[in-house]
C-alpha cells in the first residue's frame, strides 16, 4: 500500500491572490509617497487625484473578497455564473455578447496541467492527499481525463471537503485498490486573535483493503508573512493543537496514524516543535529507506540545515508524519520533484517539457511511502 502527500497548487485556474507577485522598488515607493499625503493637512484637488492613483496602484481598493463571477462551459457555450448573472448572459453569435469582465482566477498552463498528472502517476499511490484544489468537479474532471494520458489508473473513491478559504485551497483525499474511507471530521484551529481565524484541519478514517484502520489528520498550516515572529508563534498554536488530537487518538487506542500536508517550515523550526519533538511521530524523510535524485552538479553532495538530506538541497515544507507502529511498516518512502523547476543551481532532473515556471506541476515534491 502506498500513501502519498501533494500539494498540487490548483488544477486548472489559480486565484489571483495566491499567485507570486514580483513588486519591485515601485511600490515601496507608492507606500511611502501614500503615506506621506494621508499625513498631511492640505487636501488638494491634485493630493485627491494622486491619492486615487496610489491606492489603484497599490490595489487597496480591491476589498470584495468573492470572484466577480465564474466562467461555465455549458452545452458548448460560456455562461458566467454568480450572484448578479443569469443564464442570459452568454458569449455566443445569438446574443452578439462581446464584452469583457474581471475574473479571480487565472488559468494554469496546459503543460503545468499535465505535468501534476505525470508526477501522480509516477509514483503511482493508492490513497492520495491533494491540496490546494479549486472544487470537486474539477479533480473529478482531472482524474478521469488527465491521470488516463500517462497510463494512470483513475481513482475509484474521492472526498472533498469544502473549507472556509474561499480562495481555492481545498483538500481531496483518492482512493483505490480497495481502500474506502469510513468517515470524515473537521477540527478548526481555535485560536483567538488570529490571523486566519476561519482555518481547519480534517481527520480521514480509513479502511484498508486488509479491513485494517488507518487516521489520517490533513493540515495546512501558516504560510510566512512579513512579521516572521508572529507567523512562527501561530504556526506553533496550530501545531500544537494538532499534536493535542494525535495524542488523544492515540489514548482512544488507535495506533495506526498519519499526520500530512503542507507545515510551512523547516524541520528545526521551533514552531513545528509541538508536533517533531513532543509526540513520538516520526517524518518519513528520516526513514533509512528514503529515496530520492540526488541534485546534479559540482555541489551534490552538499548538505544544509532544512534539506530533506544529504544531496536534496530543498528546504522541506512538506510532511508525512507516522506514528511509530506505521514507521515500523514502512518499506520504501520518497519524493518526486520532477514537477519542480529548480530557480538556481543545484539542478535535478525535471520533466523534458518543462522550460518556464508556468510549465511547472507545483512548487511542492510528492512525498510517498510505501507500507
Amino acid at each position: 500500500m502506498k500513501i502519498a502527500t501533494y500539494n498540487i497548487q490548483n488544477l486548472f485556474h489559480r486565484d489571483r491572490s495566491l499567485n507570486d507577485k514580483s513588486y519591485g522598488k515601485c511600490v515601496t515607493d507608492w507606500i511611502n509617497e501614500l503615506d506621506d499625503l494621508m499625513r498631511g493637512n492640505n487636501r488638494t484637488t491634485n493630493h485627491k487625484e494622486r491619492i486615487q492613483e496610489l491606492v489603484f496602484l497599490l490595489g487597496f481598493d480591491k476589498t470584495l473578497q468573492a470572484p466577480y463571477a465564474v466562467l461555465r462551459r455549458k452545452a458548448g457555450f460560456l455562461f458566467l455564473k454568480g450572484k448578479e448573472y443569469s443564464k442570459e448572459l452568454c458569449a455566443n453569435e445569438m446574443t452578439d455578447w462581446n464584452g469583457w469582465i474581471t475574473l479571480q482566477t487565472t488559468p494554469i498552463d496546459s503543460v503545468a496541467i499535465k505535468n501534476k498528472a505525470r508526477v501522480i502517476t509516477d509514483v503511482n499511490p493508492d490513497i492520495l492527499l491533494l491540496q490546494e484544489i479549486e472544487d470537486r468537479a474539477s479533480l473529478e474532471e482531472f482524474n478521469a481525463q488527465l491521470l488516463s494520458e500517462f497510463d494512470g489508473e483513475p481513482f475509484q473513491e474521492i472526498a472533498v471537503v469544502q473549507g472556509s478559504d474561499k480562495r481555492g485551497q481545498e483538500m481531496g483525499l483518492l482512493l483505490k485498490n480497495g481502500h474506502r474511507i469510513k468517515s470524515i471530521s473537521t477540527h478548526q484551529f481555535d485560536i483567538d486573535n488570529s490571523q486566519n481565524p476561519k482555518k481547519e484541519f480534517f481527520q480521514y478514517e480509513i479502511e484498508t483493503n486488509t479491513k485494517q484502520t488507518i487516521i489520517l489528520l490533513a493540515a495546512q498550516l501558516q504560510k510566512e508573512t512579513d512579521d516572521k515572529k508572529l507567523t512562527d508563534a501561530y504556526r506553533k498554536l496550530q501545531a500544537e493543537q494538532i499534536a493535542n488530537v494525535y495524542q488523544k487518538l492515540i489514548k482512544d487506542g488507535y495506533k495506526s496514524i498519519i499526520i500530512a500536508g503542507t507545515l510551512n517550515a523547516v524541520s528545526y523550526c521551533d514552531s513545528l516543535s509541538p508536533l517533531l519533538r513532543k509526540t513520538d511521530l516520526k517524518d518519513v524523510t528520516k526513514h533509512q529507506k528514503f529515496n530520492v535524485d540526488f541534485d546534479e552538479g559540482s555541489d551534490a553532495d552538499y548538505f544544509r540545515l532544512g534539506a530533506y538530506r544529504l544531496g536534496v538541497n530543498i528546504k522541506q515544507r512538506d510532511y508525512l508524519l507516522l506514528s511509530p507502529d506505521l514507521f515500523a511498516q514502512a518499506k520504501l518512502c520518497g519524493l518526486n520533484r520532477k514537477g519542480i523547476l529548480p530557480r538556481k543551481r543545484p539542478i535535478w532532473k525535471v520533466y523534458p517539457d518543462m522550460h518556464s515556471k508556468r510549465q511547472a506541476a507545483s512548487e511542492h515534491p510528492l512525498v510517498w511511502v510505501g507500507l
